[in-house]
């Protein structure tokens, strides 16, 4: 046999959340014989994010509980897991990564999953509140946890009224604490959904005894003897002894732009997750990619797109030639509402609410453009999170004037135009 024969080949990712985790294993599972080595500059055992803000805050369980994979997993798929350990650049000409120790290590195919970090506002004062926590990491929820254990009063404030910030304040307050959400824009989850759902849970937060206020655009925080008074754009004033962060991310896409890939919104990647560098691919939060159904690019910050990206990128590393063509999907969980969600609502021209009957809290909201079903929020309502997304994987066209009728039976001969 020739040297280049008996090589074993290298597959380096750089990110150890759900997509990178996801594609380790994929990619074993497809059959790549050689290395597989994960770095993450979290020191933790990779673990799922979405309980973050949810059971995992409201509990006292440990993270491990929380684990993606077992640490026995990792050793028996033959996958190197190195934790703690941060990159600090890609060299595309000699195929190698150097790391944060300076040590240098070669790649024959490369995978950024770097996934995105919490915007910290510039507001006046933030940098001095000692008790200030965005709400991404495990270390996040356990200094929040501990924060809200040690206060007396028990006030928090939440800056931002999208799905993170009205989770973690359904958690907070099912606690025993005193919450407060100040959103800039006119209404909570302005960015996405349309109002009639936005007044929904802000009606579902204020019946919980949650105070939202619109329109809040913070200024300042003052700090003085552990309590924190935030000031706002309109002269009004509110105190907590925690403040939560949630007004969004930055992309991680700086390892990326140094390699000189393509960015837009996001590392730009084809269909198969590659990006303008034939060994390079990228997954997850981090990606901008081409979505054929839509027929648009677009950056999602979701579980679903970063196991099925990761899926898609193991199956084109052994030349398998998929094509990433999945409908999002999302989910977020507050007090005793599930909401699940089909689908993208940008370019909505209308909507349409369907209701149970006899269901208070059991609805559905579908976004159309046109005749064309683009998305689905399902309030309680497995079933039209079902149907919506057959409907709009199979371009069907529904009658409206059926759909918001409760008395027709909800199923699709009932629903879908003759």
């Amino acid at each position: 046999m020739t040297e280049n024969s008996t090589k074993i080949k290298v597959c380096i990712v750089i990110g150890a959340s759900h997509a990178g985790v996801n594609f380790a294993f994929s990619l074993r599972k497809e059959g790549w014989e050689g290395a597989i080595i994960l770095f993450d500059k979290d020191p933790t055992l990779p673990y799922h994010r979405p309980p973050l803000s949810k059971a995992y805050l409201t509990s006292n369980d440990t993270i491990e509980k929380n684990a993606l994979k077992s640490l026995e997993s990792y050793e028996k798929s033959n996958i190197t897991l190195n934790l703690g350990v941060s990159v600090n650049s890609i060299n595309r000409s000699e195929k190698n990564i150097i790391l944060g120790n300076g040590t240098i290590q070669a790649y024959d195919t490369l995978v950024i999953a770097t996934g995105a970090r919490p915007i910290i506002p510039p507001i006046k004062g933030i940098d001095t509140a000692n008790t200030m926590y965005p709400l991404r990491t495990a270390k996040d929820v356990d200094d929040i946890r501990t924060a809200f254990n040690k206060s007396i009063d028990k006030r928090v404030v939440v800056i931002g009224g999208g799905y993170i910030g009205l989770e973690t304040a359904a958690s907070l307050k099912k606690m025993g604490g005193k919450v407060t959400i100040l959103e800039r824009e006119e209404r909570v989850l302005a960015r996405v959904t349309a109002p009639e759902m936005s007044h929904f849970f802000q009606r579902l937060h204020t019946q919980n005894g949650v105070d939202v206020f619109t329109n809040k655009n913070v200024t300042g925080i003052d700090t003085q003897d552990g309590v924190h008074t935030i000031r706002c754009s309109d002269d009004s004033v509110y105190e907590a002894d925690i403040i939560i962060v949630g007004v969004g991310v930055h992309v991680n896409t700086e390892l990326a732009t140094q390699a000189a890939l393509d960015i837009k919104n996001g590392i730009q990647v084809d269909t198969t997750a590659r990006t303008n560098d034939q060994d390079i691919y990228a997954i997850g939060d981090c990606t901008f990619h081409y979505n054929p159904h839509y027929d648009q690019f677009i950056r999602l910050e979701s579980v679903q797109n970063a196991v099925d990206q990761a899926k898609v990128a193991a199956m084109a590393i052994c030349d398998k030639n998929p094509i990433y063509d999945a409908i999002p999907w999302f989910w977020s969980d507050q007090y005793d509402i599930k909401l699940q969600m089909v689908g993208l609502s940008t370019g909505y021209t209308d909507t349409l609410i369907r209701k149970e009957e006899g269901e208070n809290t059991k609805f559905s909201l579908w976004y159309f453009n046109g005749d064309t079903l683009l998305a689905v929020d399902a309030v309680n309502n497995a079933k039209a999170y079902v149907l919506g997304t057959k409907f709009i994987k199979e371009n069907k066209k529904i009658d409206k004037a059926k759909l918001v009728d409760p008395s027709v039976p909800f199923k699709p001969v009932n629903l879908l135009v003759d």
